[in-house]
């Protein structure tokens, strides 16, 4: 806990804000087919909601399909329901124990929306990152109040601190743009 805080403590909590970002990110479809698209889907499996990685293994072998391989049979019609009642404008079909899911081509509209959804999520991790930030200053405030640290050691602390946070918050910048790219490519 050197200059009244701990710096890589602050880092950490900044770095989850960023990790917490990116797995948001890799929830909106792109028009390109990944398995984590399927993440949310929760499916009514032996009595109560369960995540589909739960219940079968889910795959994209090509960049417009996505598979699932039921492990019961008895679960291919909820998995189903799930998938189609999840509001991500997919439609399985069944074949036998598996689900084909092809993804149909987005629209211009729909690509405009996606880029708000994830200029949403960016705003979010910036806030929680600059929510470190603040707890991290005022931590360093009651240090220097307390007389834990010097006025010297405070100021040098809060400056690698606002260091960090803009570090991160261009990060995030960083990772927003690509995706927002990637959405837009046709």
């Amino acid at each position: 806990m050197a200059d009244g805080i701990d710096l890589n403590d602050v880092k950490r909590r900044m770095e989850g804000s960023i990790a917490s970002f990116g797995k948001d990110l890799a929830g909106l479809r792109t028009g390109r087919a990944s398995a984590s698209l399927l993440e949310p889907v929760m499916v009514d499996a032996y009595g109560q909601k369960m995540p589909i990685n739960q219940v079968a293994n889910v795959g994209a072998p090509e960049p417009k399909l996505i598979t699932v391989q039921i492990w019961d049979k008895s679960m291919v019609g909820p998995v189903d329901k799930a998938i189609r009642e999840a509001g991500l404008g997919l439609n399985p079909v069944v074949d036998g124990q598996n689900l084909r899911i092809p993804l149909p081509d987005l629209n211009e509209e729909r690509r405009r929306e996606l880029v708000k959804v994830a200029k949403g999520y960016a705003e979010d991790a910036k806030v929680a990152i600059r929510h470190v930030r603040r707890d991290a200053m005022e931590t360093l405030k009651k240090a220097e109040k307390d007389k834990e640290i010097g006025q010297d050691e405070a100021r040098s602390s809060s400056d690698k601190v606002q260091k960090m946070t803009d570090e991160m918050v261009s990060e995030v910048d960083s990772v927003l743009s690509t995706k927002e790219t990637e959405i837009m490519q046709v």
